[in-house]
């Protein structure tokens, strides 16, 4: 899909990571693994248009109320410096990492990080970078759809951003039936383009 690039776009490829697209993960998103080649082509292509490449990367302390062990939800991942927080190793990295989580909050969306109890929200640099690089466009990629994924695609309309979703390059967690198709119908009607769903 070389035509959805050019120099005032911008590739989003979140939180392709061990701890979800390896098996042996720690929060393994089902297929995560298949995204990778799938990835690598979309960034090969922003490259060849003189798009921006940006990376999401979780990064998490030991110890957080994110984790299920200390309150929350999700089972421990993407600890700091751990094999399961580095990226995937087949994936090409060919531009800025934007990590989150990094004190604790959760990271959902890769523009901006929540504290797990009292909700307050702070900024990652995403946005700067972004607005530094001239993008006015985001096409998204990576892991889980319905998650991370799906939080930073509607955060970047809320920035004011145009942006695409390539369904075909995520996987999604699906803690409960039907999220995948609840989260992608969310993203449209908040004006997300959806290549690749029904």
């Amino acid at each position: 899909m070389t035509s959805l690039y050019d120099p005032t776009t911008a590739l989003v490829v979140v939180d392709v990571q061990n701890d979800f697209a390896d098996p042996r993960g720690g929060l393994y998103v089902a297929g995560g693994e298949e995204i990778v080649p799938l990835a690598n082509e979309e960034i090969r292509a922003a490259r060849r248009a003189g798009a921006t490449v940006v990376y999401s990367q979780d990064w998490h302390p030991e110890h957080t109320p994110h984790f299920v062990t200390d309150g929350g939800t999700w089972p421990v991942h993407c600890v700091q410096g751990t094999w399961g927080a580095q990226l995937h190793p087949d994936l090409v990295v060919d531009g800025p990492v934007i990590r989150k989580g990094t004190g604790g909050e959760d990271g959902y969306s890769a523009f901006s990080a929540r504290h797990p109890t009292s909700g307050e929200e702070s900024a990652t640099e995403l946005d700067a970078v972004l607005r530094e690089a001239g993008a006015r466009s985001l096409v998204v990629v990576g892991l889980a759809g319905d998650v991370c994924v799906k939080e930073t695609a509607l955060d970047g309309r809320r920035h004011g951003y145009e942006v695409t979703l390539l369904a075909d390059a995520t996987r999604h967690v699906e803690l409960e039936a039907g999220d995948a198709d609840r989260a992608l119908a969310e993203m449209a009607d908040a004006g997300v383009t959806v290549h690749g769903w029904m």
